[in-house]
């Protein structure tokens, strides 16, 4: 990717991926490797990161790789666990902090006359997480910051130690909380790194078009897309590549969102995509009667899934790819720090296609964040409908709707979602959520209607904020909002006589219910 990149080892630490968006933000490409498996050193890599880690570099557990291979050779910038290593591989000391240094800190004694430390405000906010603590620092390094309780914050190679620089740091810049964390990755990508930063959504464009003609040139490609942003960018980077040799599908698996399959069809139709939509909804709602385990209806959606798909491959001819819309943090979480081996995770609704048909797998997006998906889309003129959509789980109203499939129970749950989805555009509100959802429960509860008792339905709303998805606050909604959607779901929606809203934060829940 590119012609320049900072790579980071990853010792495991939760903060890793965010090392990766920061440097990113700067338009320069960073990819994240596992620490032990360190890539050839060529002249594409302007520096190197160590990450953090939930270990100590002082227990029996402790992560190490050959230091040797990557002193000297790039700047490299060692982030808390990485600058403890580094201290303590090269002669320093390292202790068991007295207390766990957790949270925000500031800098004291700062070298400003640094490039590492331009910009930065003598008393800058830093955030802290460590158990370990580096009490005297190599000698060949040269200290650079304290804080008020550690005496090592940040410290530094002497100037005639290596060839390259070697920074080291015992906070995490990469948190919002290290209020000029930019900062620094800036100093250090731009300036010591001397990277150029023109790592941008046109240039991605540009140059994953160009490998992908190399890589497939005229072999044919089929993909299913779910009208969602991973799939749909993914496909108009393979249309621009390949054009007509690109064959997609679009299935109607009776789970999708009111009016959705023919409004996606149309957009996919309008933006030159070769598709074919395929209604299946019958056959799998036949599938799913009488499952109502929530495990057990992904793998029969899954299995159907795959059967219609590979029914419908068997018209074409010569078709040699299967094009996936994975992107950067599934290959991410399927890297393990400690195994020898890198399995890549398998895409939900297409897991097990490529050995069925025989098929190589392409994946044009696979380093890429949601966030920059969304940025590509957008320069690749993708309709805001598609780019801006809310991300929706692969089994779709499946999970949504709590017990058995019916074919009334998901008419049911689309009138009603549609109601909520449409108020939240309506009010504006529908961008400033990350995701929402209205979830079908299977009880029923008194009510009154006119001067009738009714025994009707309950649907939850649920909308969330989140960044990726591993973690969620429930959407601090208007309640004037909240009122006039029960009201119209209520009054409209035959068979619903109750709406109750969500305000669980993930963890302890998920944001799906199933």
């Amino acid at each position: 990717m590119g012609d320049e990149k900072i790579l980071i080892l990853d010792f495991g630490s939760q903060y890793t991926q965010l090392i990766a968006r920061r440097i990113r933000e700067l338009n320069i490409y960073s990819e994240i490797v596992p620490f032990n498996k360190i890539p050839k050193i060529d002249d594409s890599i302007k520096g190197i990161i160590l990450s953090g880690s939930p270990f100590s570099v002082l227990g029996e557990t402790t992560l190490r790789n050959d230091l040797e291979s990557i002193i000297g050779k790039k700047p490299i910038l060692a982030v808390c666990y990485g600058a403890q290593y580094i201290a303590h591989h090269f002669g320093g000391k390292v202790a068991k902090s007295e207390k766990r240094e957790y949270g925000k800190a500031h800098l004291t004694k700062v070298n400003t006359a640094d490039p590492f430390l331009k910009d930065i405000s003598p008393t800058s906010q830093v955030w802290m997480s460590h158990g370990d603590s580096i009490l005297e620092i190599p000698s060949n390094y040269e200290l650079l910051a304290s804080t008020e309780s550690i005496p090592v914050a940040a410290y530094r190679s002497k100037k005639d130690a290596y060839t390259n620089p070697v920074y080291c740091i015992q906070f995490h810049p990469e948190v919002t909380h290290s209020l000029e964390g930019k900062t620094l990755f800036k100093n250090f990508a731009l300036d010591i790194c001397q990277c150029q930063g023109s790592w941008t959504p046109e240039s991605f464009i540009q140059q994953t078009v160009k490998e992908l003609k190399a890589k497939i040139g005229s072999d044919k490609v089929l993909m299913a897309l779910s009208g969602g942003v991973d799939s749909t960018v993914g496909a108009m980077l393979l249309h621009k590549a390949i054009g007509e040799n690109l064959y997609c599908f679009f299935i109607d698996n009776g789970l999708l969102r009111k009016d959705e399959f023919d409004e996606v069809l149309r957009s996919y139709e309008g933006m030159g995509l070769n598709i074919k939509g395929v209604d299946s909804k019958h056959r799998f709602w036949n599938e799913l009667d009488q499952v109502s385990d929530p495990e057990k209806k992904r793998k029969v959606i899954g299995r159907v899934f795959i059967e219609v798909f590979e029914e419908e491959s068997k018209k074409f001819e010569n078709i040699k790819w299967l094009g996936q819309g994975t992107i950067y943090p599934d290959v991410i979480e399927s890297i393990s720090v400690h195994g020898p081996s890198v399995t890549i995770k398998s895409h939900h609704n297409v897991g097990g296609l490529p050995d069925k048909l025989d098929l190589k797998i392409v994946e044009p997006l696979r380093m890429l964040f949601k966030d920059e998906v969304r940025n590509v889309g957008r320069s690749l003129e993708i309709p805001e409908n598609i780019v801006g959509r809310h991300p929706f789980p692969g089994p779709g109203l499946a999970i949504r709707i709590l017990g058995n499939i019916t074919p009334e129970k998901v008419s049911l749950l689309q009138e009603a979602d549609s109601i909520f989805i449409h108020k939240l555009k309506s009010h504006n509100l529908y961008h400033k959520v990350w995701q929402a959802a209205t979830i079908l429960l299977p009880v029923q509860s008194v009510g009154v209607m006119g001067d009738e008792r009714t025994y009707e339905k309950t649907v939850v709303l649920r909308a969330v904020n989140s960044v990726d998805g591993m973690t969620a606050e429930w959407s601090k909604l208007p309640h004037d909002f909240l009122a006039e959607v029960s009201s119209e779901i209520i009054n409209k929606v035959k068979g619903i006589n109750r709406v109750v809203y969500d305000i669980s934060t993930k963890p302890p829940a998920t944001i799906e219910w199933e």
